[in-house]
């Protein structure tokens, strides 16, 4: 993203240098030169040049000189210049007379124009005369005329003729940027449906809706210059994207403007990107108004959010209502979220349909939340194919439940699959346990990272012992998982990565796994601390661990500082620690604790 932040690069391209000479030096030389033109052709035709009569005609047609065109053009269209003919057309046209323009069309057609004959197959296409548009509108594109060849493209693909593609790219072929950038969509839309179908087969097709739209950015074309800095984007050519977005966004284009901001904040430069959402959010376009909206809230300034999650919302965006909705909810307005999400939700806004739910559910009403997670499931939302499956497993429907958490599962929800993989443990399909649990660990589920270990775990073998005797150890992938469970915070991860470090004697990382569970909260942790610190000679500092974890409950460290405090004389304190061991267990502690705490009993009433 580095290349983003060069602003001479994209801002100072030579795309957008002038030319040494001032503007106004550049008009003034160009209009002495037209004059000077006119004047060259005026007196050839006043001479009878009949070429020259047409020419100046032309020349005064275009500047809207109507009245001054029209006997010169008349005069030369009289002496047989198809040329006059085609222009007088257009010039009768201009003034609304478009029958007798098609008049002269139709004998500079007859003659060869291939321009006249672009015209007179719009004129027939305008009046619905389709066979007579067809006709004329291919006499112009055999010719090589790129207008024609594009008219005569838009009819047949109008009809549904398979024809259209083949004069869409002779016309594209023959430079009309039109043609191209509507090549280009076509390509997009099969290449989107490829991908829809699982198909591998759309990077030719993409590589050539590429070029198409090169070809038609080249020659002005702002939508196309969008759609390739959006390839070139989707691809990592950045620096290249960012000047194609600049190109179209200052031909007036406000998704590139738009998209440019996003850019430019993803390189770090958001008050550049602010200013190009300010001129797409101004030019109508709702998703630079949400990503204003968004940054003055993450700024604090609510406020103003909302007024621009307003503006998205009045230009048509259904996220503006959406993120009124998650800014209400923020500041505890639920009344106001609620009426938001409904609004986006009514819309059709997946996401909004599942907050709604949520914060129905979070009322009180699961029977009003239902419908609501159903419907932003039903239409792709996987959180909220994920929440069914809590509220149905809330209820006590499992099997229901189960099928909306495959559902999630299979879009990729991590939490999801961590519990169809729990239910298919709880089935004894070890197998489909084992897959989910894959797909939820490395998602990031730490639970999920857990469990997997204790899968593979229970299948590891023996270890295998060295030929003298000593025993070797590689780390397993179930040591693997259990490390990358512990490293999220898993406590029962760290408790047993700690186990397996003291068993192959490695004290200092078992007691950082220990220590690191038990400051957490970890009771079994706190537990095998103490265990460690004891056997290394501090007793003092177990019994601290000890005392923690028995106060969370645990018998057997409970146990252990009734032994400490009988040892040392303590025989109140330790009959106090043997009775709590005695209420803790389990079994086995309970039944020791119980005969220390008699025995402590006897000793101190005698």
């Amino acid at each position: 993203m580095d290349v983003m932040g060069d602003k001479a690069t994209l801002f100072e391209t030579g795309r957008f240098v002038q030319p040494s000479a001032g503007p106004d030096e550049a008009e003034a030389g160009e209009a002495a030169e037209q004059a000077a033109e006119e004047l060259r052709h005026r007196l050839a035709a006043e001479a009878g040049d009949v070429e020259a009569m047409s020419v100046l005609g032309a020349l005064l047609l275009r500047r809207g000189d109507l009245d001054g065109a029209e006997p010169q053009l008349r005069a030369a269209t009289a002496a047989g210049d198809r040329a006059a003919a085609n222009n007088l057309g257009v010039l009768l046209h201009q003034r609304g007379y478009p029958d007798e323009a098609a008049g002269w069309w139709r004998i500079a057609a007859v003659a060869g124009s291939a321009a006249a004959a672009h015209a007179l197959g719009r004129h027939h296409r305008e009046r619905g005369d389709e066979p007579a548009a067809e006709y004329w509108l291919r006499q112009s594109a055999e010719q090589g005329h790129a207008l024609g060849a594009y008219a005569l493209a838009d009819l047949l693909e109008h009809r549904g003729d398979a024809g259209a593609e083949e004069w869409m790219r002779a016309a594209a072929e023959r430079g009309h940027r039109e043609a191209a950038y509507r090549l280009a969509r076509a390509l997009d839309r099969k290449v989107a449906g490829l991908e829809e179908g699982g198909s591998d087969n759309g990077v030719e097709l993409l590589g050539r809706a590429e070029q198409f739209y090169r070809q038609a950015a080249a020659r002005g074309h702002r939508r196309a210059a969008l759609h390739l800095g959006a390839i070139l984007e989707k691809r990592g050519e950045l620096k290249e994207a960012g000047r194609w977005y600049l190109t179209s966004a200052k031909d007036g284009e406000a998704r590139a403007a738009c998209a440019l901001g996003f850019l430019l904040r993803d390189a770090g430069d958001t008050e550049s990107a602010a200013v190009w959402w300010l001129r797409a959010a101004q030019d109508g376009d709702g998703n630079a108004a949400n990503a204003l909206g968004a940054l003055h809230a993450e700024r604090g300034e609510t406020q103003t959010a909302e007024r621009w999650y307003r503006a998205a919302m009045d230009a048509g965006d259904d996220n503006g209502a959406y993120n009124l909705g998650l800014l209400c909810a923020e500041q505890g307005r639920t009344a106001q979220a609620e009426q938001w999400y409904r609004r986006a939700a009514y819309a059709g806004h997946r996401e909004a349909a599942n907050a709604l739910a949520i914060l129905l559910l979070q009322g009180g009403d699961a029977t009003g939340a239902e419908p609501w997670f159903s419907k932003a499931a039903e239409a792709g939302s996987v959180d909220a194919a994920f929440n069914l499956g809590i509220l149905f497993a809330g209820r006590g429907e499992d099997e229901v439940a189960l099928r909306w958490y495959g559902r999630a599962a299979a879009a990729g929800h991590s939490e999801a699959a961590l519990q169809v993989g729990m239910a298919r443990l709880r089935d004894g399909d070890e197998q489909a346990a084992e897959r989910h649990l894959r797909c939820a660990a490395g998602g990031g589920s730490a639970e999920a990272a857990y469990r997997l270990a204790t899968v593979l775990d229970a299948r590891r073998p023996p270890e295998p012992a060295h030929e003298l005797g000593e025993v070797l150890h590689e780390k397993t992938e179930c040591e693997e998982w259990y490390e990358r469970a512990a490293t999220q915070g898993h406590r029962r991860a760290q408790v047993r990565v700690g186990m397996m470090a003291a068993a192959r004697g490695d004290v200092v990382e078992a007691a950082r796994w220990y220590r690191v569970a038990a400051e957490a909260g970890s009771r079994n942790g706190a537990f095998n601390l103490g265990l460690l610190l004891a056997r290394e000679g501090s007793e003092p500092e177990a019994a601290v661990w000890w005392t923690r974890a028995a106060d969370a409950g645990h018998g057997r460290a409970a146990l252990r500082l009734a032994l400490v405090y009988t040892r040392q004389g303590a025989l109140a304190e330790g009959q106090r620690w043997a009775d709590r061991a005695v209420s803790l267990g389990p079994a086995e502690v309970s039944e020791r604790a119980a005969r220390l705490r008699d025995a402590l009993r006897e000793e101190l009433s005698a």
